[in-house]
């Protein structure tokens, strides 16, 4: 009888899973200012780099545009209070990938730790979506770039100057008298804690299982890979301690990163000047930041182009088909790894 009831229940996962598929949720709050914000933080530095003669610096930067997607939950005043520790974070996340980047081994271990720190820091703190995501992913970004050729103290300098420059832009409505009039929370209130309630303490549990399995998976497909299972795992984790959420996110990862490979693929053999491409990349996460909160699916439909055309343009790769197979493969590996986490959750009946 049990197993028919966890069939049962099962089952009725998987179908709310697909059937979220093809329903746009309702946004809780407008979100154009916020799509808006965070595309200047993508676009303006690539083409201001690029006016200057070095586009290779502009993308660089461009990957500290994450920035601007923590606190858009939070008014202005209190998101001030926020951002300068997730900046911080983020800085050293690309120090400490661009140390490691040139030892295997050492880019791995960092990994762990890397994201172990991230999921105790952000959740502990309850700083909110997109949670240690993009620590992850800009440490694995720094560390696979500066692999790649890239000078690691020019390129630090760059990603610093872009996380300024997102930080600035996602503080921008202060400039705003009525803005800054508000009351805002002190900021033991808007980051509570250390605290690390049953909840949470299952998100870290899950976000160092999935680091763990995903590293073990990179060692047997592509170390140097490994970061972009690992995150794929992450991402699917998420901020909400819910199983039934786990399993829409990963299949959601799935279709999306399949859909959104088949956009790059259309994209990337084009001769886009660096000027058009900082406009491309800063129109898809104005449109990311659309439906991010509505269909996360679609979403990745957008999300999967923009960091594949970034990251190869900010390394210089140019095997299309190779890169889009490689990135649905450790995608898919991930998200199923982040979804069968879920299973760690209590289900509420």
């Amino acid at each position: 009888m049990p197993q028919h009831s966890a069939g049962r229940r099962f089952a009725a996962d998987l179908g709310h899973a697909v059937s979220s598929l093809f329903r746009l949720a309702p946004a809780p709050a407008p979100r154009w200012a916020i799509g808006l914000r965070a595309a200047i933080a993508m676009a303006v530095p690539i083409a201001a780099m690029t006016l200057l003669g070095r586009a290779d610096l502009g993308f660089q930067a461009a990957t500290g545009a994450f920035v601007a997607l923590y606190g858009t939950h939070l008014p202005v005043r209190e998101r001030a209070r926020v951002v300068p520790f997730v900046a911080g974070g983020l800085v050293l996340a690309a120090v400490l990938g661009a140390l490691a980047g040139p030892s295997p081994v050492w880019t791995l271990i960092g990994l762990a730790i890397v994201a172990l720190v991230a999921a105790v820091a952000m959740f502990g703190f309850a700083v909110g979506p997109p949670g240690p995501l993009f620590v992850v992913l800009v440490y694995g970004l720094s560390a696979h770039i500066v692999a790649s050729g890239a000078d690691a103290a020019t390129y630090v300098a760059a990603v610093a100057c872009g996380i300024l420059f997102a930080s600035v832009v996602s503080l921008a409505p202060l400039v705003l008298a009525s803005r800054r009039r508000l009351a805002a929370r002190p900021l033991r209130e808007v980051l509570p804690g250390p605290a690390w309630p049953p909840g949470a303490r299952m998100l870290v549990i899950r976000v160092a299982l999935v680091t763990v399995v995903g590293i073990a998976v990179g060692l047997f497909v592509d170390p140097d890979r490994a970061y972009w299972i690992v995150g794929a795992a992450i991402a699917v984790v998420g901020v909400a301690a819910d199983r039934r959420a786990a399993f829409s996110r990963g299949l959601h990862r799935m279709i999306g990163t399949i859909l959104g490979a088949g956009v790059y693929l259309l994209l990337a053999p084009l001769p886009i000047p660096a000027l058009w491409l900082a406009l491309l990349l800063g129109v898809l996460q104005f449109t990311i930041e659309l439906f991010v909160v509505r269909n996360y699916a679609l979403a990745l439909v957008f999300i999967t182009p923009l960091v594949l055309l970034l990251t190869g343009a900010a390394t210089g790769a140019v095997d299309t088909v190779a890169v889009a197979t490689e990135r649905v493969i450790d995608t898919l590996a991930g998200a199923a790894l982040g979804a069968a986490s879920g299973v760690l959750h209590a289900r509420d009946d």
